[in-house]
């Protein structure tokens, strides 16, 4: 059995199953792409709920195994050479799985790279600037006076919504007939844009082309309803 013991976030959130992966997560855009990805892969392992409106995650345990303080992060007691890994940022994580599986990633290198391109395309652009536009316009920014940013923001997030909508013209997939990690990457994130960010009208959704209907091919992928709800909240 591994031995987790010399990774100290295991004192906060013991290890039931120390031969599976350990995910550390809430079920938020970006924890949810961990979930999801274990859920496809069927790779056995054990969720802990890291609460971040306690603020769990600056605690030394978490930053310990993350010392940007975010979720999600896993610690596989399988990693390379048989020895355990610690991770986090999510779109490292997804790309970590699909290759320790060899699924969900294109095995020719093209569309590998042509993958991972889109799977940093989300982290460096798609949920940064929806999450900002989660912020003015639902929560604590709101009240600020200025509408300046949340126009930015808006206006950002659309311009996405269309380079998605471009790239998923013609095919089912972020890469054509294949569902891959780039999808699993999006899927949460425009899902919290029109539901939980309140944002449909806003970003004028429902008038891209195929954006929606690939959001509901995903979204009604089994292991996309599963991750969708881990780790359970207490």
């Amino acid at each position: 059995m591994a031995d987790l013991s010399d990774f100290p976030i295991t004192r906060r959130w013991p290890a039931q199953h120390p031969d599976r992966l350990q995910l550390y997560s809430l079920n938020t855009p970006n924890g949810v792409k961990a979930s999801i990805m274990l859920e496809e892969t069927g790779l056995p392992y054990e969720p802990h709920f890291v609460d971040i409106s306690k603020d769990e995650t600056w605690g030394p345990e978490f930053l310990s195994l993350n010392p940007n303080g975010k979720i999600p992060a896993i610690i596989d007691p399988d990693g390379p050479g048989g020895q355990p890994l610690a991770l986090f940022e999510s779109g490292a994580i997804l790309i970590y799985l699909a290759e320790k599986t060899g699924k969900l990633i294109p095995a020719d290198a093209a569309g590998r790279y042509e993958t991972i391109q889109w799977v940093m395309w989300q982290m460096g652009g798609l949920g940064p600037m929806f999450g900002q536009l989660g912020f003015f316009h639902r929560f604590a920014g709101k009240a600020i006076e200025d509408k300046r940013p949340l126009e930015r923001y808006v206006a950002e997030s659309k311009r996405l919504l269309g380079v998605l909508d471009g790239r998923l013209e013609g095919r089912d997939w972020i890469m054509g007939e294949q569902y891959t990690i780039a999808d699993i990457a999006m899927l949460g994130w425009v899902r919290n844009l029109i539901g939980f960010y309140e944002a449909r009208d806003l970003v004028e959704f429902d008038t891209l082309k195929n954006v929606p209907a690939w959001l509901e091919r995903g979204l009604a992928r089994p292991a996309v309803q599963r991750g969708l709800e881990i780790p359970k909240r207490p």
